[in-house]
C-alpha cells in the first residue's frame, strides 16, 4: 500500500525539480564596459621598448606587384576615402609602416598596407590617421619611408 504513494511522491518531486530547472535563469553577467577601438587594445609601451612590441611592417620596400590590391577609394567618403587614396598612391611606403591598432596580432596583417586591402581601415581611426600622416610627410617634407616610420612610431607608439 505504501508503494504507490512512494511512486507518486517521487514523480511529484521530479516534476517540481524539472519545473525549477526550466524556470531558473542564469545569473546575469555584469555588463562589460564600453570601449572604443583604440582603448580596447593593450597599452603601447614607451619607445625604449618599442622594438619588442613594434607591430608588423616591412623594413624595406616590397615590390608593388607583391602587395595585394587595396579597395577602391571611391567606396568611401571623407578622410577614409583620402586614406584609401594614400594607400593607392604610396603603397610601398604604407607597407613599411607598422599599424598601431595592432591588427597584426588579431587579423594577421603584415603592415599598415594590409589594413587597406579590406575594409578594416574604414572602421579604424588609427589606420586612417597613420596613412594620412605618411602621405603628408612624404609629399610635404620629402621624408624617406624610414623617417616616416620613425615619426609614426613617435606619434602612435606612445
Amino acid at each position: 500500500m505504501n508503494k504507490p504513494w512512494l511512486i507518486i511522491a517521487g514523480i511529484f518531486i521530479l516534476g517540481v525539480a524539472a519545473i525549477l530547472m526550466v524556470n531558473s535563469k542564469p545569473a546575469p553577467k555584469p555588463a562589460a564596459p564600453l570601449t572604443d577601438h583604440v582603448t580596447s587594445h593593450p597599452p603601447i609601451q614607451t619607445p625604449a621598448t618599442t622594438a619588442k612590441t613594434l607591430p608588423a611592417h616591412f623594413e624595406h620596400a616590397p615590390s608593388r606587384s607583391s602587395l595585394g590590391p587595396t579597395l577602391p577609394p571611391e567606396q568611401f567618403t571623407g578622410l577614409v576615402r583620402d586614406a584609401y587614396r594614400a594607400a593607392r598612391e604610396i603603397p610601398q611606403t604604407i607597407a613599411q609602416m607598422p599599424c598601431y591598432c595592432h591588427c597584426d596580432r588579431g587579423m594577421g596583417h603584415k603592415s599598415l598596407h594590409s589594413c587597406f586591402e579590406d575594409d578594416h581601415a574604414s572602421h579604424c581611426a588609427v589606420c586612417v590617421n597613420e596613412a594620412l600622416l605618411a602621405l603628408k610627410l612624404e609629399r610635404e617634407q620629402k621624408l624617406s619611408p624610414a623617417q616616416i616610420r620613425d615619426r609614426i612610431i613617435e606619434q602612435f607608439g606612445q
